[in-house]
């Protein structure tokens, strides 16, 4: 009897023993590696370029190349299917813009922005304007008394659609065409999946085409259907996209019906960056004749997606290392930086950065890391590296933002950068949001 217990000790010794040393296995495997690389050949071409200029504060750079690379991309899957509406949001510098007018052959833009719409309608008066969002009537009351002050050749009655969502925003745009005596183009957005807002009901649909069609002020110039949830919501994008396109079809057929006409010549809009591709081959099938892209083309992190993995990160964030700690220390919790470091080797030192909190991601060095004890900052931000990590005081580091469209006006003047050259070639402003 006794052995017979002493061997279920020692079995249930063992049993512990090897859970213990797979315990500290998986520990081990989980545990992250130090990055010690320092710079690739590109960001270390990208560093000098920006030495060489003399830019030594936060810059937001934009590798031509790249951009041009995307463009060729985006023309490709485009084929002559669709005409292609530039997302200005996404895309806020002039220079920037005629860029990728010539390369990708288009003058369609979109504009969600009141003040940028006016610096658009001034800068590029041959422009074929479509609003990406419903704005107050006061901001197109606004757009109009400053139109008249530029005195340019854009011409609103016929390159500018007002977007319109909504009965009630539909009697408030005709209220105003009528008093001002102005003729307003009106697209209406409808709702086909995303359930942001616009139509939705045909019964509504039908009652502002009738309303349109009687006022001497206003004309109908097509649709608007936006449908970013079709890459996000549960379920086959393939099988997303068909449900809103016969939405939309269902929304074009009850127009044509009700109006006695085709719709073909109309704009007909739908698409985004991380959708466009999903239409390839299928015009003629598809109630839609131009597709909207914009981020894709700079591709920030969160445009990260199967849909757009022929593109290439095009924009960075570029900033200076002001100081440089050879440990991490933690405020109020001595020895916490420590800890932090022997689980993680990429928090064994800290370096400030010149500004910070960006919505964006540190990619070169690799191994740069917020701290989440530590926390954020706008004006000098923590990021944590191992201690063979090859960066000193006056380097520079690389992030990539998530998004365009807010992060490209954070940083004045964009960088344009030719690797082919190795050299900053170029500078270009930014829109000013008011």
């Amino acid at each position: 009897m006794a052995h017979s217990r002493d061997f279920h000790r020692q079995r249930r010794a063992l049993l512990l023993g090897a859970a213990a040393l797979g315990a500290a296995g998986t520990a081990a495997w989980l545990r992250p590696r130090a990055e010690r690389a320092g710079h690739n050949n590109y960001f270390q071409a990208l560093d000098t370029a920006l030495t060489d200029a003399a830019l030594a504060t936060p810059t937001l750079v934009v590798d031509q190349q790249r951009l041009a690379d995307n463009i060729a991309t985006l023309n490709h899957h485009l084929g002559q299917e669709y005409h292609y509406r530039i997302v200005v949001k996404s895309l806020p510098s002039l220079p920037l813009l005629r860029q990728i007018m010539a390369g990708a052959g288009t003058h369609r833009l979109m504009i969600f922005h009141q003040p940028f719409l006016n610096a658009v309608a001034r800068a590029l008066p041959h422009a074929d304007i479509l609003l990406g969002k419903p704005l107050p009537v006061a901001a197109v009351d606004n757009f109009y008394q400053q139109q008249a002050r530029d005195n340019g050749s854009f011409q609103p009655e016929r390159q500018l659609q007002w977007l319109v969502d909504s009965p009630r925003r539909l009697a408030a745009y005709e209220r105003f065409a009528r008093e001002q005596q102005r003729p307003l183009r009106i697209n209406l957005e409808i709702d086909i999946g995303l359930h942001r807002g616009g139509f939705r009901e045909t019964e509504d649909l039908l009652r502002a085409l009738s309303t349109i069609e009687q006022s001497p002020w206003l004309s109908f110039s097509g649709f608007m259907g936006y449908e970013p949830h079709i890459m996000k919501a549960p379920g086959p994008a393939t099988w997303l996209r068909d449900r809103a396109m016969t939405r939309y079809q269902e929304f074009v057929s009850a127009a044509e019906q009700h109006l006695g006409r085709s719709l073909n010549d109309l704009t007909l809009n739908t698409g985004g960056s991380t959708t466009y591709q999903l239409y390839r081959g299928l015009s003629g099938k598809l109630p839609v004749n131009e597709l909207s892209a914009g981020s894709g083309l700079v591709m920030p992190t969160d445009f990260d997606l199967p849909t757009l993995a022929g593109h290439r990160p095009a924009a960075f964030i570029a900033t200076p290392v002001l100081k440089l700690l050879e440990s991490t220390r933690i405020p109020g919790a001595p020895g916490l930086g420590r800890l932090q470091a022997l689980w993680n080797p990429n928090r064994a030192r800290a370096a400030f950065i010149y500004g910070g909190n960006w919505p964006a991601t540190a990619v070169s060095p690799k191994g740069l890391t917020t701290n989440p004890v530590y926390g954020r900052s706008s004006n000098q931000e923590m990021l944590n590296l191992a201690h063979d990590l090859p960066l000193a005081e006056g380097d520079r580091v690389f992030l990539r933002p998530h998004q365009s469209e807010s992060v490209f006006l954070q940083f004045g003047d964009l960088a344009v950068f030719d690797p082919a050259r190795g050299a900053i070639t170029d500078r270009w402003p930014v829109f000013r949001e008011g």
